[in-house]
């Protein structure tokens, strides 16, 4: 994956211009995240490459899609890459910070955060910016969420088990509610690494849970992750 370009089956994602390459973070949120079926828009926070907006506009053939960065360059090539796309009249890029972006509350919102806390910063600005929260703090995009999300819609995120607290308390404070999480074991016997968690406005009466694996044992990919992904792997 760290070559300049990561072909799907309907699309490619040129990368060489982005500090965050393709990787199986997008990749599982990107085929696990819902929004409403027909007419519907979309949002992808910190789109990086676009992998994400793509990846939404595929499942959901009557969405509008858009993808928003901070960085300059992931920007251009986002937008080089939904121009190569067959979605290319229903994705627009736009370079802009979260926490300033003001538009029409959308039906559903995605992001792969950055997630690095207490870590080193990067000294390259651009990797900075994709891999820290210090760029996009929990705080944040949890109230920038609340604020551009429709009553009746759906965000969905994937982050660290290690982070899994402390944005189910930014959540509550914004007055998001989780209704369904999936933890990520990367094989059986290891404990889960990532989370993908779906919250909402309005309140649920169960939050429906799961834990899934990337790879058997064997080193094959699972049913679970096949399944997922057969509709964007080569």
């Amino acid at each position: 994956m760290a070559k300049g370009y990561f072909e799907f089956k309907q699309f490619t994602i040129h990368q060489e211009c982005c500090a965050m390459k393709v990787g199986t973070d997008g990749t599982l949120l990107g085929a696990w995240a819902s929004a409403p079926t027909g007419i519907c828009r979309i949002l992808d926070i910190g789109t990086g490459t676009g992998l994400i907006a793509l990846m939404m506009a595929q499942r959901y053939p009557e969405a509008e899609v858009t993808g928003i960065d901070m960085d300059r360059e992931a920007v251009s090539q986002a937008m080089a890459n939904a121009v190569a796309s067959p979605f290319s009249h229903r994705v627009q890029i736009t370079q802009a910070d979260i926490a300033d972006f003001s538009v029409e509350p959308f039906d559903a919102i995605v992001c792969n955060p950055p997630y690095f806390v207490d870590s080193l910063v990067c000294p390259d600005s651009a990797r900075t910016l994709a891999r820290h929260t210090s760029s996009l703090p929990y705080k944040t995009l949890m109230q920038s969420v609340k604020r551009l999300l429709k009553d009746d819609g759906l965000f969905s995120v994937i982050i660290p088990v290690d982070c899994r607290s402390q944005l189910l308390s930014e959540a509550a404070l914004a007055g998001l509610v989780l209704s369904k999480e999936c933890a990520i074991k990367t094989t059986p016997k290891k404990t889960p690494k990532r989370c993908l968690m779906e919250f909402r406005k309005q309140p649920v009466a169960f939050v429906n849970t799961s834990t899934e694996v990337l790879e058997t044992d064997n080193g094959q990919r699972s049913v679970w992750y096949h399944h997922i992904t057969k509709d964007f792997y080569l």
